[in-house]
């Protein structure tokens, strides 16, 4: 039996299994098995095939966003009215056969888009070009799902599945879970919160799976066998994500009113630039991105250029490496003009985190 009929069977088997504390346990079990089956229909046994031509793209600029949609939702005009770039574009499926890059200027920042290709239901198992088209999604920073407003749920929700089928998710974070693998001492699970889901057999039967008999397990949210299983796992990509709603010209303003309810949602059109701003400013805001001017010592800050970091990394010390590597070798302190101080200009060290359009003057040893 292959490996798609023996995840159709474990699907089949959960479906029909109701949910209830006493399943829990069995179908923690067909979760972890489901979960090592799609790993061996990602990263097949001898090794990859060749590279699907037009999709190694290089990654450039600060942040880049891959636009994913089903075909004919409107991603090519999207991309070139955003970018300028052309886009083929036509009234058939399936127009865009390979990755379309395209870059951006938004706020400072250089912004990579990607135009991929159309997927389809059944991508995740290697249907169309999708695993290729999945795999690209996982490099980015932020996907855009672009939606045809006319059935914007129906292919939200197949769209979502082909993606979490492909270890991706979406506007989520992190389990907080510890786990660490041992020698000896057997499974060994504390929590921190009260536990809905999970109990120790059910945590032992997944670690089972996977051929672990040793581990310590910490759980400090109320986690569901999915998040043990992710963290098992170790490879899933947590991405931010927008629902772009095209092609609102078709629909009325009552009909736009319920669909702006959707959670992480933009309603645009595409083809007559309607409400771009409103997506841009989104964009901005999932991406996370921190500002920094430099400021020349006797001179005006450069407010021309910003250097770009990212929320998690926005330290005096991370600013330094991103100007130049050798700079943290003669750094001696730096003077900072902005909200992230009590008083201007603060006098830091390189421990010190930036906020969003901060002005840094770095001061060097003599």
């Amino acid at each position: 039996m292959g490996i798609l009929e023996r995840i159709n069977d474990i699907e089949a088997e959960m479906a029909r299994t109701q949910r209830n504390k006493a399943t829990a346990h069995h179908l923690g079990v067909l979760k972890a098995r489901l979960a090592k089956l799609r790993q061996e229909l990602i990263t097949p046994k001898g090794g990859g095939g060749p590279a699907g031509e037009g999709f190694d793209v290089a990654k450039t600029g600060d942040a880049r966003i891959g636009f994913i949609g089903f075909p004919s939702v409107g991603k090519s005009t999207l991309l070139s009215n955003l970018s300028g770039v052309y886009s083929e574009v036509a009234a058939y499926e399936f127009t865009t056969l390979t990755t379309v890059p395209a870059v951006i200027r938004y706020k400072g920042a250089k912004i990579q888009l990607l135009d991929l290709p159309g997927i389809i239901e059944g991508a995740k198992d290697g249907k169309g070009r999708g695993r290729q088209v999945i795999a690209v999604a996982r490099t980015c920073s932020l996907i855009l799902i672009v939606l045809d407003v006319l059935k914007p749920l129906q292919h939200k929700r197949i769209i979502e599945k082909e993606l979490e089928g492909f270890g991706i998710r979406l506007n989520k974070s992190y389990p907080n879970i510890a786990y660490r693998k041992k020698d000896k001492g057997g499974i060994n699970l504390t929590s921190t919160c009260n536990q809905s889901h999970l109990d120790l057999d059910t945590v032992r039967a997944i670690l089972a799976e996977y051929r672990i008999p040793n581990a310590d397990i910490t759980l400090r949210c109320d986690a569901t066998a999915d998040d043990l299983i992710d963290v098992v796992e170790g490879n899933r990509s947590y991405i931010p994500c927008i629902y772009v709603l095209n092609k609102i010209d078709q629909i009325s303003i009552e009909e736009l009113d319920i669909l702006a309810n959707i959670p992480h949602c933009v309603p645009i059109s595409a083809h007559h630039k309607w409400n771009f701003d409103e997506l841009l400013e989104k964009v901005w805001d999932y991406l996370k991105l921190v500002r920094i001017y430099t400021k020349p010592k006797g001179q005006l800050p450069d407010y021309e250029a910003p250097v770009i970091l990212s929320t998690d990394r926005h330290s005096i010390e991370d600013l330094c490496n991103a100007l130049h590597k050798a700079i943290m070798k003669e750094f001696k302190y730096a003077l900072v003009y902005g909200t992230s101080v009590k008083y201007n200009p603060q006098k830091v060290g390189k421990d010190h985190e930036l906020n969003d359009e901060d002005v840094v003057q770095i001061a060097k040893k003599v």
